[in-house]
């Protein structure tokens, strides 16, 4: 009952609009769907118009506010997804190194020239789209991964998380965040912002995609994170109260035991 959401468990009538109407389209991507073909086009336009500006934006930010937690100085660092990296502001020391992953090379060169530019020394590695869980690092290679925004979407999560693992150090740690999907507050806010995006801009069907895009509920991914690891910091924001429904992010760092 520690991470219990009533969102999601809404009756599918109030919920399939918040969340996604699951028990229709299911969690993976069907081969050849006309909508994700389309969202595979348009992901970008829709992530700089509804992340990275005014509501969206603010929602991001203050899930990267959890690295002031932690120091980098030093560190051999790993982030998978790193997108233009645009948690670098709150960043606490400069890394000995970063590596940066991603299954879309786009991202990786948007990525590598925000930490040139800042001088902190990077590797890039291109990622296997169809084997996402499959990591190519070497065994308690990183002293800190960095995560903000990814859990939510990889399946099966389980798998993956203990692939990760793999690749962190004894006592390194886990830091990042994720949204409150499946709680009340996220998908009410969805419905109003990203749902109404698609909905105006594109001819995707949006109970279709969040399936899609975000399988995993925030419950699941932080009861996976406590079985795992040794949890350090959780905190959730904006309200503080330990709620998935009455929040929008949950930021966090756990430690490998």
């Amino acid at each position: 009952m520690k991470y219990f959401t009533f969102g999601y468990r809404m009756p599918r009538f109030f919920s399939a609009p918040l969340f996604g109407d699951r028990q229709r389209f299911g969690l993976t991507v069907k081969e050849g769907d006309a909508c994700w073909e389309e969202w595979s086009k348009r992901y970008l336009d829709f992530y700089y118009n509804t992340q990275k500006q005014s509501v969206g934006e603010i929602v991001n930010n203050a899930g990267y506010k959890v690295l002031s937690q932690i120091d980098l100085a030093g560190k051999n660092v790993l982030e998978i997804g790193p997108g233009d990296i645009p948690h670098l502001k709150f960043w606490k020391g400069s890394p000995g190194h970063y590596t940066i992953a991603d299954t879309k090379q786009r991202m990786l060169d948007r990525s590598g020239l925000k930490l040139k530019e800042t001088g902190v020394l990077y590797t890039p590695i291109l990622m296997d789209e169809a084997s996402a869980t499959a990591l190519p690092f070497n065994d308690e290679e990183y002293d800190i991964i960095i995560s903000f925004y990814a859990f939510e979407h990889i399946l099966p999560f389980s798998e993956y998380l203990n692939n990760l693992l793999k690749c962190l150090k004894k006592g390194g740690k886990l830091v990042g965040g994720i949204p409150c999907e499946g709680g009340f507050a996220w998908g009410l806010g969805r419905l109003f912002t990203s749902r109404r995006w698609l909905k105006r801009n594109t001819e995707i069907n949006p109970d279709k995609i969040i399936c899609w895009e975000h399988p995993n509920y925030a419950e699941t991914i932080l009861k996976e994170l406590d079985n795992a690891m040794n949890q350090r910091y959780i905190n959730y924001w904006p309200l503080t109260v330990p709620s998935i429904d009455m929040n929008l992010v949950v930021r966090f760092v756990y430690e490998k035991q």
